[in-house]
């Protein structure tokens, strides 16, 4: 295994841990010193790195392996799924945008195995860049948020206005993905009536 591989596979053992900071109820004490919403923020974070590190280390080191092109996405969908989930049983966004993210998310992923079925590479797009960054901010706003910390209400704002940005950011790019499957799927379509 290499190295981008296995900074993918520490992000999806991090989920866990994360949902255990966030959902237990530490009752005024802290863990190792720290309130339990700044941990939490700390796991999230240093888990969101490793999205960053597995793809950089992964091109810069010409380590590009398939598992690694179908654990990363999975890894991404399983780390923002478990927080927004999380953030919703903590009362910090609303159900309903959870449901839409996280089934934007499952529909792009859906399109991108037939597509990777069909030897079809459909990359991230910059929107879907775009649009886990902002999943970044708005989490790590909400967690902070949550707790009796310094500035908690000025994160709470940064928190919700970054989710309406990623709800209208992920249906945007929804649309795209689904744009460029079909007219990926109609150039495929052409060439096996014409071959």
């Amino acid at each position: 295994m290499n190295l981008p591989n296995a900074l993918t596979i520490t992000r999806i053992f991090l989920v866990p841990l994360l949902v255990v900071v966030l959902l237990t109820q530490f009752e005024g004490r802290n863990i190792f010193g720290l309130p339990p919403e700044i941990v939490g923020a700390a796991i999230f974070g240093l888990a969101s790195l490793t999205d960053w590190a597995d793809g950089y280390l992964a091109r810069r080191r010409k380590q590009v392996t398939s598992i690694g092109q179908v654990i990363d996405p999975l890894a991404d969908k399983l780390l923002t799924a478990a927080a927004l989930i999380s953030l919703t049983q903590m009362n910090m966004v609303s159900a309903w945008m959870v449901a839409v993210i996280i089934g934007r998310e499952f529909a792009v992923q859906a399109l991108r195995s037939i597509g990777y079925a069909r030897g079809v590479a459909m990359p991230a797009s910059s929107l879907g860049k775009i649009k886990m960054v902002g999943q970044i901010v708005a989490i790590l706003a909400l967690i902070l948020a949550h707790g009796d910390i310094p500035f908690a209400d000025t994160f709470d704002v940064i928190g919700q206005i970054a989710m309406w940005f990623v709800l209208v950011t992920a249906l945007v790019s929804a649309a795209d993905y689904f744009r460029r499957f079909t007219d990926q799927d109609k150039v495929e379509n052409y060439r096996r009536k014409t071959a």
